[in-house]
């Protein structure tokens, strides 16, 4: 049983914090959207900054509504500064950690993802092995056997769930939203064309927990790879 230190702790409760102001943000607005709709008031797509304005524009003569809305966007007001501010602290950390900015030069890790891993992960020193980190935060899939049954089932879950859901988000950006060629990538591309993107989803999230930990150990970027040319026709 490993005893996580006290950075890793401080940072750990700051991320659970950031994530509970983010969360009940968005329920409050969740919440504003569903009343309205009983309405026949649809807010549709909107920036987070234009919100308040478009709500306010939809209750406008609708005495109750605007009542039941003020209050409910001066609390989203208040929540919304408030999460800045944890945001603001957490940016300031990994800006002075050098292990949390090498990270970040892997595709689809930002901030909140390095910061997650390394407090998760606390000490490198205590896996032997890297591509042991992915079966520690439960990214590994189930087995069962029993006789001459050999069941392989949906990932085990188990270990730290902040840590899960922070590599499988990273592996989603990596996969959809990163233009930039990378080895991994293209495995990961491969690996959805015979398994399917849910599939290769979570495969790159444990590949990720193995590249990311390697880095750290040994102290290096994350290497791009080069990418394939074609032969001219």
């Amino acid at each position: 049983m490993h005893r996580k230190s006290v950075p890793a702790q401080e940072v750990r409760a700051l991320l659970v914090g950031r994530k509970l102001l983010q969360g009940k943000l968005l329920d409050i607005e969740g919440a504003v959207r569903g009343i309205l709709r009983g309405f026949g008031l649809k807010v549709g797509a909107t920036t987070k900054p234009r919100y308040a304005a478009r709500v306010r524009e939809l209750v406008a003569g609708h005495p109750l509504l605007e009542r039941l809305a003020e209050p409910m966007l001066r609390a989203r007001d208040a929540l919304r500064t408030e999460f800045a501010v944890l945001h603001r602290q957490l940016l300031a950390i990994v800006r002075d950690d050098t292990t949390c900015r090498r990270l970040m030069t892997a595709p689809g890790v930002g901030v909140v993802v390095a910061a997650t891993f390394t407090s998760a992960v606390d000490d490198p020193g205590r896996f032997a092995k890297s591509r042991s980190v992915g079966a520690h935060f439960g990214l590994t899939p189930r087995r069962y056997q029993s006789g001459e049954r050999d069941v392989t089932g949906g990932i085990s879950r188990v270990g730290d769930a902040m840590a899960r859901t922070a590599l499988y988000e990273a592996a989603q950006s990596l996969l959809t939203r990163t233009v930039r060629f990378s080895a991994l990538k293209r495995w990961a591309m491969e690996v959805a064309k015979r398994r399917g993107m849910q599939r290769a989803k979570v495969a790159l999230a444990r590949k990720l927990a193995t590249v990311l930990h390697r880095m750290w150990v040994d102290g290096t970027e994350f290497q791009w790879g080069k990418e394939p040319t074609t032969a001219a026709a």
